[in-house]
């Protein structure tokens, strides 16, 4: 008998999946506006509908999950909305490490977490060693994360091997190994709630070809059903990476 998840899937062709969705997790503190709460229920809620999504992709077959927490631009907001942030995600780790091995689900940090606190580092590098024992799902989190910002450290990091002689060349798949991403898939499908029309310095290199999806239901409305809908239109585009159509 399918599990519930498995039935809101029915729509989709579990045999032609997007390998890796990525989304930019948008809308939290509109959520809570509406409802007359402070902006930090919105992240809570955000967090909670995060959690549902990424066991919902990992059970119906997707490899990874990309999400955007938190970007080098965040810094700019509020500090007590900064501050709330960044103890609702210890809270969530905390309560991930106990679940990851459980759940067989992996969780990497893309971004410089070299700023954030000691205890938030060290709560990081202990999903770090969790997810070297674990093979499966990977749920990717870019924490205090920019698309230029990653495409630049890794041109630095490149032009010193090259500069040394490690080596000899540039190639795309060597400058793609040195992004926070290194050697995993780029995003099939990206997916923006919230009603903005903009990628906002998420996945820039990764995102050549990726297909794009906008919808205008705010992050912690979102739902598994609303991943199924963005993956039957993902199903429904040809894919050409520049080639000609049928």
């Amino acid at each position: 008998m399918k599990s519930r998840l498995f039935k809101k899937a029915e729509g989709i062709d579990l045999s032609n999946l997007p390998r890796h969705i990525a989304i930019i997790m948008d809308g939290n503190g509109r959520w809570a506006k509406k409802r007359a709460l402070p902006r930090s229920a919105g992240h809570a809620a955000g967090a909670e509908v995060f959690r549902t999504i990424a066991t919902y992709c990992k059970n119906i077959g997707i490899d990874y999950l990309t999400v955007y927490a938190f970007s080098t631009e965040n810094w700019k907001r509020p500090k007590a909305e900064v501050d709330g942030i960044m103890r609702l995600l210890e809270k969530y780790l905390r309560e991930a490490i106990e679940k990851m091995r459980k759940d067989n689900i992996k969780l990497k940090f893309f971004g410089d977490t070299s700023v954030l606190s000691e205890p938030l580092k060290a709560l990081i590098a202990e999903t770090d060693e969790i997810s070297k024992t674990i093979d499966g799902f990977q749920a990717n989190i870019c924490l205090n994360y920019g698309g230029r910002d990653e495409i630049v450290n890794a041109a630095k990091v490149y032009a010193d091997k090259v500069k040394n002689g490690a080596e000899n060349d540039i190639s795309e798949e060597g400058f793609a190994n040195l992004l926070y991403s290194e050697s995993i898939p780029d995003p099939d499908l990206i997916i923006r709630p919230g009603g903005e029309m903009r990628i906002s310095n998420f996945l820039l290199y990764q995102a050549a070809y990726s297909e794009l999806i906008f919808t205008p239901k705010l992050w912690p409305d979102f739902k598994p059903e609303d991943i199924d809908d963005a993956i039957k239109t993902f199903q429904a585009r040809e894919r050409r990476f520049g080639a000609a159509g049928k």
